[in-house]
């Protein structure tokens, strides 16, 4: 019976770039023209092969927003992997792209495997980004790189396979500690997490409410 590794997977970037796009195309493999900004975080999963083992992706997809950026370490905490996605035709949101790099370096997990994605290709007649600066940056950093269209489901699925093959295979040797379940098993961990997670975003709304309303007494 093969192990299924539990990974947990964020995607980071500017809001507008397409990361829940690139998370439907993934699940779902469909494609929304009309998808609205993700409030605080969104969650689903996904479970593929790589080798002997099962990977099931835990992908959290976190709003781009500025008002939501304090929430986000809830969600690369603990992260085996990031995906920090970019829009090729925005030069700004590459450069938040490398903020939020060197927040994950400061802040993040020590070995998490960072992956790039530039997204929307499929206008690269548009495009601000040279693929030649984002390969130079990601080998700076020892990040995957890769250019996607999550309309035309380019480079979706190459995208995580490339997560997957930097993912340690497991010792056959380690205890049940290492993470790994059997097909079958469930556990309460991500549901508790995702209770965490829902009520730490519950909390930070009604302080913006709160403070929306104190603001509009004050004047």
């Amino acid at each position: 019976m093969m192990a299924i590794r539990e990974l947990k997977v964020c995607l980071l970037g500017d809001t507008g770039v397409g990361k829940s796009s690139i998370v439907c195309r993934f699940v779902q493999d469909h494609f929304d023209h009309n998808i609205s900004p993700t409030i605080g975080a969104s969650f689903m999963t996904k479970t593929v092969p790589c080798g002997n083992e099962l990977h099931k992706f835990l992908i959290w997809d976190t709003a781009g927003q500025e008002r939501f950026h304090s929430l986000a370490p809830m969600y690369y905490r603990g992260s085996a992997a990031a995906v920090i996605v970019y829009d090729i035709t925005k030069q700004d949101s590459f450069h938040t792209l490398k903020k939020w790099v060197k927040e994950l370096k400061e802040h993040g997990p020590e070995n998490i495997v960072m992956a790039i994605a530039g997204n929307k290709c499929d206008l690269s007649d548009i495009r601000e980004v040279p693929m030649k600066d984002a390969k130079e940056y990601a080998e700076s950093i020892g990040a995957i790189v890769v250019e996607t269209s999550a309309k035309n489901a380019v480079n979706i699925e190459e995208l995580f396979q490339g997560i997957s093959r930097q993912i340690p295979p497991l010792d056959p040797h380690e205890n049940s500690n290492n993470g790994a379940i059997k097909l079958g098993r469930q556990t309460s961990q991500t549901a508790g997490l995702c209770f965490t997670i829902f009520l730490n975003l519950q909390l930070h709304l009604l302080s913006v409410n709160i403070s929306k309303k104190w603001t509009e007494f004050a004047n």
